[in-house]
């Protein structure tokens, strides 16, 4: 049974904290997500916690009546506990050094495999199509799970929202970038 899991970037928010909410244009991209996925029969949609994220699936929820699962796994990496000024510098060195961590942060490897084992849960669960709700280091994570050749400028020009799609078949996971940013453009 061929398995689909819809990996989803949250859409433009305020900030970074996890309470952090949607923009005006955040939440005008969550109802063209709705819309994108409106002819996409899915099964069941699982969450980060953070709130931009929640936001960003509420539409889908409410348009398939499907309840939206949190997962705590899906939450964003964290870099370091501690202020980094040069954290994009930071960032781009652990898509090379995977198991580099900083204070009170989360290495590459570490985030990496808390996402691949959710993934690994729902390619073995029932269900056929899932839509996950994520952020763009976590997804960037994901991806170059699957292809190492995704790095840091990949993660760089993720927009929000985006979706990949990971296929399951025969024991095979293919990667497909869905979303195009020209979709709404003119949102």
């Amino acid at each position: 049974m061929k398995k689909e899991i819809y990996i989803v970037r949250h859409c433009e928010a305020q900030g970074q904290p996890s309470e952090s909410q949607l923009t005006i244009k955040g939440f005008k991209q969550a109802k063209y997500l709705s819309e994108f996925f409106s002819n996409t029969k899915i099964d069941r949609i699982i969450s980060s916690p953070f709130l931009r994220a929640i936001q960003s699936v509420e539409p889908i929820s409410k348009e398939t009546n499907i309840i939206i699962e949190i997962d705590e796994r899906l939450s964003e990496r964290t870099l370091s506990t501690t202020d980094l000024p040069d954290w994009l510098e930071k960032l781009k060195v652990t898509f090379d050094d995977l198991e580099l961590k900083f204070k009170g942060g989360e290495s590459s490897k570490e985030a990496m495999n808390r996402i691949v084992n959710v993934v690994d849960e729902v390619f073995k669960s029932e269900t056929e199509k899932t839509i996950f709700v994520t952020h763009g280091n976590l997804m960037s994570l994901l991806l170059k799970n699957y292809d190492n050749s995704f790095d840091f400028d990949c993660w760089k020009n993720l927009s929000n929202p985006d979706v990949f799609l990971l296929s399951y078949t025969n024991n095979e996971v293919n990667m497909e970038r869905l979303w195009r940013e020209e979709l709404i453009k003119n949102s």
